[in-house]
């Protein structure tokens, strides 16, 4: 049994990684002028791959600028309750949130839920869930760890996946997190979710698919 898009299955290409993107004001088009609307991202904002963003915590300020995702998903990795005004704007325009509840401990007590952050993967590498958002408090710990994984997913090396981590944690860099970045066994994921494929076909607007297939005996 398998799930999978419903588009023509087209020859495997490689895409190369997207490089981070800088969190900028954005003017909303069509108005013209400085007097128009400026879009704020979150803090810490970036495109992590096509349909996948991540960003420190959203706030009233930045509801304009969200709007222009068109989101389906939000990944929260806090485990504090998502506050009233942020949720009524995602019931206002159907997105879904999915709370993923990691403790924001400092080193040296600092420890990350391997069960969340599989759980989180799935969520990301299925397309049905796109275009997602990844957020915590400041987009830097919890947020990072998550990405690295899923850099690892994408075969990052090591190095790439560090950089990328520091990149965004600047001087808070933790090596606990470092740590459980290097020790994450992907292959956990395909034990958990039925034989995954994360496929690049590299044309049309949905440019990945996943396929999920029973492993045979």
């Amino acid at each position: 049994m398998f799930l999978e898009s419903e588009e023509e299955e087209e020859e495997e290409e490689e895409i190369p990684p997207l490089m981070a993107v800088e969190a900028i004001e954005y003017p909303r088009g069509g108005g013209g002028g400085s007097g128009g609307e400026l879009l704020v991202p979150p803090p810490n904002f970036a495109m992590v791959d096509k349909g996948i963003y991540r960003s420190g915590f959203p706030n009233p300020a930045n509801f304009g600028f969200l709007e222009t995702l068109n989101l389906r998903s939000i990944v929260y990795l806090c485990p504090e309750p998502y506050p009233e005004e942020n949720a009524e704007f995602l019931r206002s325009h159907g997105i879904r949130l999915l709370q993923f509840g990691i403790e924001g401990n400092k080193e040296p007590f600092a420890s990350i839920p391997k069960a969340a952050i599989i759980g989180a993967l799935k969520i990301l590498l299925d397309l049905r869930n796109h275009p997602i958002l990844i957020h915590c408090n400041r987009g830097k710990h919890r947020t990072g760890c998550l990405v690295a994984c899923l850099r690892k997913l994408q075969s990052w090396c090591l190095t790439s996946v560090f950089e990328e981590y520091r990149r965004f944690a600047a001087d808070k860099s933790r090596l606990s997190d470092m740590r459980f970045i290097e020790m994450f066994d992907v292959s956990c994921i395909s034990q958990c979710v039925l034989g995954l494929i994360y496929r690049y076909n590299g044309c049309g607007p949905q440019s990945r698919r996943l396929i999920y297939k029973e492993k045979s005996a």
